[in-house]
């Protein structure tokens, strides 16, 4: 994709319905689908992961979700309020039932909202503002906040509400912490109101959905059963999307786009994608982990950070790694989100030079050693991206321990919950994407991965390694508050400036999103990498 293409594309217009018809027996309602990598839980709460997020949407929904446009609608609540600017009053939809027969009502709310924001969870920053909330009757909630927060409906689009009654009749009424490997009975089952139910579920091989035939909205799609399976290799999922055996491939190899595009009967779908990927590194603890440096952390110098930042080549991972599919970034916000500023989104040169003298200044000359933590099915080629890093880094000294693992054991050694997160981090080094998906404005990117990791104000939750800053945090709380578009946008610029100052992170770029389909299959694509099943077709 061409960079000029990329650059005046915006959310909305990346959310584009596409229409593939073709020859399909009319009686064939099963859709089959497949990805790299597995649904991790079956628990709405269990991981703030796109992927995870996306599928349990289908079974679990929000009070208000996101239509065709990305617009906010009425989901489980039909309207909503703020009745002062730190209460926030939600009215409930009558007559919806879970998958068992149970009746949803405030209880249910309730539940869910502590649930989300208790142990185990993590998806608690999205709840940070919330000081309590209550039943007001039956189908009447209230949110009492800790202060204003102008976007709290977008950021309980990511909370799937859960039965009260089944989660207490199971034992679930806490989320299994998936950092500890824990599983309960929400781990592999499901009870949702949402537009399917689980029939079955092997996890790690194959998830099957069926319809659920009293949803209290009325079905777009014309699916009698959907059929998710998990395909890691490339070269098998794409064979299987080619040979007709599956419908559609959520995650298509940059190396074979081109080939899936001119097979006949296959249509490839791609658009700019909301998420930006980068490279973290452990500042918090004094001395690393996985490291040959002893008595000292080389990451809480900036000039060390500035040396890896200034190593990496993003435009040779574009053209070798990502086959031109990614829009290199020097933020960590893509374009076309609230709070993007494209006047600052200029990355340091590419100069493995400066790197060496930078590192020798730091007092490594001669380089040092450090582990590096990776995912192989999580990110567009992510494996492939972290092995780049490491040769780059190699030519200025550095000698990394690459490890790279599933998305379940990725996550569980580099992700903290809220009730741990100021602990020591278990990584030194590591690549980690985010897409703001639930308000798509960089205040998310802010409080979820950029500001002090906090126990207390639940912020932080995903800034694995523990960067901070004092007057990054004060702005980034200011931000969240202030309604004032000029104010807000001027603290934007000046928060934004100092993570860049500190080469807090290392941004690579703003993955393209690929997905593929056979012709006969409609469906809808937004740039937030979801998959709303309730609009699919097969004709």
């Amino acid at each position: 994709m061409q960079r000029g293409k990329f650059l005046k594309a915006t959310l909305i217009a990346a959310a584009a319905t596409v229409a593939l018809l073709g020859a399909h027996p009319v009686s064939a309602k099963t859709f089959t689908w497949a990805n790299d990598g597995d649904v991790s839980s079956m628990d709405p709460y269990a991981r703030n992961e796109t992927f995870l997020l996306s599928f349990m949407a289908n079974i679990y929904e929000p009070l208000a979700r996101r239509n065709r446009e990305l617009k906010l609608e009425p989901a489980l609540a039909t309207k909503w309020e703020q009745a002062n600017p730190t209460l926030w009053r939600v009215t409930l939809r009558q007559g919806v039932k879970f998958s068992d027969g149970t009746p949803f009502n405030a209880d249910d709310v309730v539940f869910s909202v502590n649930r989300a924001n208790g142990k185990g969870s993590n998806v608690a920053g999205n709840l940070v503002s919330v000081k309590e909330v209550r039943k007001v009757s039956d189908f009447v909630v209230e949110f009492d906040m800790k202060y204003p927060d102008p976007l709290l409906i977008d950021k309980l689009v990511q909370i799937g509400i859960m039965s009260k009654v089944w989660a207490e009749k199971n034992n679930a009424q806490f989320s299994a912490d998936m950092t500890k490997n824990e599983e309960n009975f929400a781990t592999r089952n499901a009870n949702g109101t949402g537009p399917f139910v689980v029939k079955t579920r092997e996890p790690d091989v194959k998830t099957v959905l069926a319809p659920n035939p009293t949803w209290w909205d009325k079905p777009e799609h014309n699916l009698t059963e959907v059929v998710f399976q998990r395909i890691a290799n490339d070269a098998t999922r794409v064979a299987a999307l080619l040979s007709g055996e599956i419908d559609m491939v959520y995650t298509v190899p940059p190396q074979d786009t081109d080939r899936i595009a001119k097979t006949s009967g296959r249509r490839v779908l791609e658009g700019p994608e909301t998420r930006v990927v980068f490279l973290g590194f452990n500042q918090q603890v004094d001395e690393l982990p996985e490291s040959n440096i002893k008595g000292k952390n080389p990451f809480k110098d900036k000039r060390v950070r500035e040396a890896f930042y200034r190593a990496i080549d993003v435009e040779a991972i574009k053209r070798t790694v990502m086959r031109g599919q990614s829009r290199p970034t020097a933020l960590m916000i893509g374009e076309g989100l609230g709070g993007y500023d494209k006047s600052m989104d200029v990355r340091p040169k590419y100069d493995p030079e400066l790197s060496k003298k930078l590192l020798a200044e730091a007092g490594y000359p001669n380089g040092f050693e450090t582990g590096m933590d990776c995912p192989n099915d999580r990110y567009v080629k992510d494996a492939a991206i972290c092995q780049a890093a490491v040769s780059m880094l190699a030519k200025i000294g550095i000698k990394v321990d690459l490890l790279a693992q599933t998305r379940s054991k990725y996550f569980a050694k580099i992700l903290r919950t809220a009730s741990d997160i100021e602990k020591s981090p278990n990584t030194s080094f590591y690549m980690l994407g985010w897409s703001p998906g639930a308000t798509y404005d960089v205040h998310n990117v802010f409080e979820s991965l950029i500001q002090s990791p906090s126990a207390a104000t639940k912020k932080g939750l995903f800034n694995a390694g523990g960067y901070s800053n004092a007057k990054f945090d004060e702005l980034a709380d200011k931000i969240g508050q202030e309604t004032d578009v000029p104010k807000r946008n001027a603290m934007i610029k000046e928060a934004t400036k100092i993570y860049l100052d500190d080469y807090a992170y290392i941004p690579l770029h703003q993955q393209v999103l690929v997905w593929a389909a056979k012709d006969s299959v409609d469906l809808f694509q937004p740039a937030d990498n979801y998959f709303p099943l309730r609009y699919v077709k097969i004709k």
